[in-house]
């Protein structure tokens, strides 16, 4: 039963279930399982703690890659992208030694965060190669995989200038999220169709999708995302509103770094 509380509220319905709620792990899937929900509402020394436990247990290659690519993607949600490259490529020479499918699954996000790292330290063209080495693994990936996929390369489109490419892969993101029981993958998709809508030049629809997703943040306690939507609303909402946002974005990250999030480069 705790397995699968914590399988739901890292990859489920139920992301936002307090820290006391959370059982405590009997398996290290299952502890995997936990420090992904920990992050994904913003519970960075936590999720940290169980990551750490993983990095000194005997793992076979396809979960010791994962825990690589989670310690990679903890750093990389707060603009750590640089130090974020040697966990996913530690991540990523890990899965090589996986068996199939496990491999699929753990090479798909070691490679979707370097291209990632990548994007974020200016390096496009790297971060397009890197993607299309990701798409052969899919087919035998995870769905969440493709969902992932299509973050960056809408990431890497709105990077490159290209709005409307990247409002396309935002938009599948959204469709195969629908299809999936994780509320996270839901909202974060979400709020990348309304920052590419605000590329395209359509504020106002930005600014009412962003509030949209504030609601489901808030909803389902997802204060990385929060943090991100606020940022957005700053940027395309009317001047009162992008006051007030701008605001909240700060608390949040206030609240991101008594968690533990220490950011690096810009920030609320």
């Amino acid at each position: 039963m705790g397995s699968e509380i914590l399988a739901s509220t890292a990859f489920g319905d139920t992301p936002g279930l307090a820290a006391a709620e959370l059982p405590e792990p009997t398996d290290p899937l299952s502890r995997w399982h936990r420090a992904v929900a920990l992050g994904g509402t913003g519970r960075y020394a936590a999720a940290r703690a169980d990551l750490g436990i993983l990095a000194r247990t005997r793992l076979d290659p396809g979960l010791r890659s994962l825990v690589e690519s989670t310690r990679g993607s903890l750093l990389r949600q707060l603009g750590g992208h640089a130090a974020a490259t040697a966990f996913d490529g530690r991540a990523a020479v890990t899965a090589l030694a996986a068996a199939s499918p496990a491999r699929a699954e753990a090479l798909a996000d070691a490679l979707t965060g370097l291209a990632a790292d990548a994007l974020g330290t200016g390096r496009l063209a790297l971060a397009q190669r890197l993607l299309g080495r990701v798409e052969p693994l899919l087919p035998e990936a995870p769905a969440r995989a493709e969902v992932r996929w299509h973050w960056v390369r809408a990431e890497t489109a709105l990077a490159g200038g290209a709005a409307a490419a990247a409002l396309r892969d935002a938009r599948i993101a959204v469709d195969l999220a629908a299809a999936l029981p994780s509320v996270r993958h839901q909202v974060k998709s979400a709020l990348l169709v309304a920052a590419a809508t605000a590329a395209s030049g359509d504020t106002v629809r930005s600014a009412e999708l962003a509030r949209q997703v504030d609601a489901d943040c808030r909803e389902h306690a997802l204060l990385p995302l929060r943090w991100a939507t606020a940022m957005l609303r700053a940027g395309v909402a009317t001047p009162a509103e992008s006051a007030a946002a701008g605001g909240e974005a700060a608390d949040h990250a206030a609240r991101i770094r008594a968690l533990g999030g220490d950011f690096v480069g810009p920030r609320a």
